[in-house]
């Protein structure tokens, strides 16, 4: 179904939200007792809309995948998220005001300033500044006055620039660097700042009635389909590859929750990984998806200061080692296609290659779907190589093998890193925490074990702490040996590695209103949501043209061919004038609108409305229906769908 928007009238964020909160989209939870940042209540047409959402996504992942999908706890045990690194890492960079204790998340806080300085150089050069901006932002920055008309040297606007690419990239004492270097403050102050510290974003608990139990709510699903992955494979007959897929709600405890539904502390996720032989990651599928055009952004680029694009299909991605495999490009094809069903703007939509600082140091590579919206560019998906990380570090933790096998059609010599211990010297030096340190050493993984060797030959010593082992423990070559053995393998046994594709649903959904939202020609106040009727609340408007009962055993009559065909509809039998009606359901995205007039009456025939370019066609209720099916659910455009009716003017 195309979509013809004319209007005249510039997109307004201020009135988009109106409307959306307004007609209960989605509005701030507890909001009679001032409400709290960061959490929101969805309505219904909200509800309705993301209900929506994640069917076309289970549709369009796991059941065209043959995915396996899990719904696993919320809660989860401190050791778990140790064993991961989410404990250690899961973390952004704060600071605080030194006087009046306010706190910023220093990448936002060094983004916005630097961004303001430089609309400030435009305007002191006499170019049009776009002034859009996040209400957060605004009340944020009050010195913005000071920096306005203030032109910048060449080199200070050219290392500006290249900061904002690279902003993703940055460390904590990086960003405190920053922060020094450019003299960024309190925006509404000035007050001085203190250098950025880490701040785990996990929402801490306790299980059971002693608390003895150290827990956190997930700020992600992963983790829960890793734990099951032995189960899993069993239940796919033990064939690889194979992806599981989780949908539910995830937490973080953000620094400071801003931008509506962008970045909040209670959110849907939808994550899938793929388990995939790290020595075979093609896809039986490429093929379907090469020749896919794609807007990219490497690394290289952004590492050059730059943010130019580059168009090429996925095909010539992979090929010329831009994407890492096959399999993963294969994916991100897929997510492109996703979003575009649902109502993302193809032309607001790149893919973001993460920089070499920015990538988690155990992927290989990793791509995000980003949205741009009027808050500037949204990752709303991101798309990552694991390689064997997290399967590695469960079963190093749990002595549990994660582990996929192959029988090799001929036997094969292979050599890998093996650890040596002196048994004799592990009681007299380590006593107690002998057996600690011995089933630790022998859990390690090869690119550990790799890594010890080159310890042990370069600096003849291996340091290490030890989870129940008080202090550092030291190794060296007296009671460890590393070393490569080669032996004979008849079965392969290998981790396998993971491709995931995860989806941020609050911060897509909110991406396609701003897409599809705009207002009729020199009306300003009759705001549409262009919603794809896959996806719209409700699809139908049912409209009588007055209360008579002379209509009413055809509503009735409608009404039962709807629900019967399980198309969501409603009714609109109020006294409003027949436009009012249609231009308030036009604001909640309802795609079709039916008339019921008194020839109705008397033949049985309707009138059926488009409502974004608001064309009318007539013709009986099992032909209107038919068409409103075909448009919805086959995908087929206005055009086509509505091929046997007559064209209708009111």
């Amino acid at each position: 179904m195309s979509v013809v928007k004319d209007t005249n009238i510039p997109f307004s964020r201020e009135s988009l939200e109106q409307l959306l909160k307004r007609r209960f989209f989605y509005a701030p939870s507890f909001e009679i007792y001032g409400g709290v940042a960061g959490l929101f209540d969805f309505g219904p047409p909200g509800c309705a809309f993301q209900n929506n959402v994640i069917d076309v996504w289970r549709k369009h992942f796991i059941l065209e995948e043959d995915m396996l999908e899990v719904d696993t706890t919320m809660l989860t045990p401190y050791e778990v998220f140790k064993t991961s690194g989410h404990v250690d890492r899961f973390s952004d960079w704060m600071c605080k005001d030194l006087k009046t204790g306010e706190i910023f998340r220093a990448d936002h806080l060094v983004e916005e300033v630097l961004e303001s300085r430089l609309k400030g150089d435009k305007s002191a050069r006499g170019e049009s500044v776009k002034d859009e901006e996040d209400e957060d932002k605004k009340k944020r920055k009050k010195k913005v006055k000071e920096i306005k008309n203030i032109k910048l040297e060449d080199d200070v606007v050219e290392e500006y620039e290249n900061i904002l690419a690279q902003i993703d990239g940055y460390s904590g004492p990086q960003l405190g660097e920053l922060i020094i270097k450019h003299n960024i403050t309190n925006p509404a102050t000035g007050g001085a700042l203190e250098p950025p510290i880490e701040f785990n974003l996990m929402f801490d608990t306790a299980i059971g009635p002693a608390g003895n139990l150290k827990a956190f709510l997930r700020p992600e699903t992963a983790q829960g389909q890793f734990l099951n992955f032995n189960k899993l494979l069993e239940f796919n007959n033990d064939k690889m590859p194979f992806a599981s897929a989780s949908i539910g709600k995830s937490f973080r405890n953000e620094i400071a929750p801003r931008a509506g539904l962008l970045r909040v502390r209670e959110f849907l996720m939808a994550e899938i990984e793929h388990f995939v032989d790290p020595e075979d990651k093609s896809h039986p599928k490429f093929d379907d998806v090469k020749d896919v055009k794609l807007r990219f952004l490497p690394k290289k680029v952004q590492e050059s200061g730059s943010n130019d694009l580059i168009e090429m299909s996925v095909g010539e991605a992979v090929s010329c080692g831009m994407v890492d495999n096959e399999t993963l490009g294969y994916f991100i094809a897929r997510i492109y296609a996703f979003l575009i069903k649902i109502g993302c703007d193809p032309n607001r939509l790149r893919f973001r290659q993460h920089m070499s600082n920015e990538m988690a140091h155990y992927a290989s590579d990793c791509w995000d779907a980003e949205l741009h919206t009027s808050y500037g560019w949204i990752e709303c998906v991101g798309c990552a190589d694991r390689s064997a990380y997290d399967l590695s570090v469960h079963s190093a933790r749990t002595g549990e093998k994660l582990v996929s096998r192959k029988a090799l059609s001929e036997p094969r010599t292979v050599e890998e890193f093996e650890i040596e211990l002196a048994k004799k010297k592990f009681g007299p030096k380590f006593r107690k925490d002998a057996a600690t340190v011995e089933k630790w050493l022998l859990s390690r993984t090869q690119c550990e074990l790799e890594d010890f060797a080159k310890k042990l030959e370069e600096h003849g010593r291996i340091v290490a702490r030890i989870d129940g082992v008080e202090g550092a423990v030291e190794l060296d070559p007296e009671l460890i040996k590393i070393e490569k053995v080669k032996r004979t393998e008849h079965v392969r046994e290998f981790t396998p590695n993971v491709i995931e594709p995860s989806f941020g649903i609050g911060r897509i959904v909110y991406s396609v209103f701003e897409h599809q939202y705009w207002a009729r020609k020199d009306d300003a106040e009759r705001g549409v949501l262009s919603l794809p009727p896959l996806v719209a609340p409700t699809k139908v408007l049912l409209v009588p043209l007055s209360n008579s009962s002379e209509l009413q055993p055809i509503v009735k009559k409608v009404s039962s061919v709807l629900r019967k065909e399980k198309i969501p509809f409603k009714i609109d039998d109020s006294s409003a004038s027949i436009g009012k009606r249609y231009a308030r359901n036009d604001e909640l995205g309802t795609p079709f609108g039916i008339t019921i007039d008194f020839e109705s009456a008397k033949d049985d025939s309707v009138t059926l409305r488009e409502r974004d370019s608001t064309k009318q066609v007539r013709g009986s209720i099992s032909e209107v229906v038919e068409a409103i099916k075909e448009i919805t659910y086959s995908g087929v455009d206005w055009t086509k769908g509505t091929a046997s009716l007559k064209p209708f003017n009111s």
